[in-house]
C-alpha cells in the first residue's frame, strides 16, 4: 500500500504560464522522490508600467512517501 501526500508550490516566469508550471514541476521533481503528478491550483499575474512582467502558478504537487 502506498501513501501519497501533497504540497502547494508557486513557481514563476517572465515568459508564459506554461513556462512558470515547467519550471516548478522541474523543481519539485529536483527536490521530492516519487513525484507522480501536479495540477495547477492558480494562475496570476504581476504587472508593471501596463504590462505583464511575471507569470505566476500555483502547483498542487502528489508525491508518494518511502515506506
Amino acid at each position: 500500500m502506498s501513501v501519497a501526500r501533497v504540497t502547494e508550490i508557486i513557481s514563476s516566469s517572465t515568459t508564459s504560464f506554461e513556462d512558470a508550471t515547467a519550471k516548478g514541476i522541474e523543481r519539485a521533481c529536483s527536490t521530492l522522490k516519487g513525484v507522480q503528478s501536479a495540477w495547477v491550483k492558480d494562475q496570476k499575474v504581476s504587472i508593471e508600467d501596463g504590462k505583464i512582467a511575471e507569470y505566476r502558478v500555483g502547483l498542487k504537487v502528489t508525491f508518494v512517501l518511502n515506506d
